[in-house]
């Protein structure tokens, strides 16, 4: 991912660092490499081992002191490479179990979405059901009070047509009979 470049450790390069100021401890010489060096120096037909290493020096060659002091600062080298590939794979195990951890989140995520989706229309379809039941109730209620209507509207055209049938019958007998009474005088 992007992030893998920013936590990984680059190599170590210690070529920079110099030794000048400090002094070396001497480490122990075993008993082979004393002989050794006592025996070259009795071919050579020198000196004490002192003098010779002292030559040694200022002829520009090493001697087995700092041949021993290379190798130690080699293998420190080495043990700080070590380190820091472990640190490096370490780091890459823990992106790698973090991105399958992130990736079965999402997954759970997803799940847990599609139930509540899935929960969600039952619901609905479960409301939509009793909405629609309330609907037929509500349009049989209306069809109900559109017919009494109807019947209201026709009983008070009848009971209207009664009522001017008895208004207008009286009138009428009353204007027959003045007429009557009228015929008679």
């Amino acid at each position: 991912m992007e992030r893998q470049g920013h936590w990984l450790c680059s190599q170590v390069d210690m070529s920079y660092v110099e030794y000048k100021d400090q002094e070396p401890q001497p480490l122990e010489e075993s008993k082979e490499q004393r002989q050794g060096e006592e025996s070259r120096e009795q071919e050579a037909g020198r000196g004490p081992a002192s003098a010779n290493r002292q030559l040694m020096m200022l002829e520009g060659k090493s001697g087995p002191y700092f041949s021993s002091l290379d190798s130690s600062i080699e293998i420190l080298k080495k043990r700080a490479q070590e380190l820091i590939e472990n640190i490096n794979e370490s780091r890459q195990k823990d992106h790698a179990l973090m991105t399958n951890f992130r990736d079965s989140l999402k997954i759970k995520v997803s799940d847990l979405t599609e139930k509540l989706e899935e929960r969600m229309y039952q619901l609905y379809n479960h409301h939509n059901k009793i909405i629609q039941e309330k609907l037929q109730e509500f349009t049989q209620k209306m069809a109900k009070i559109s017919h009494l209507e109807t019947e209201l509207k026709q009983v008070c055209h009848t009971v209207e047509t009664v009522y001017k049938d008895l208004c207008v019958q009286p009138e009428a007998t009353t204007l027959e009979e003045q007429t009557h009474k009228d015929g008679e005088c």
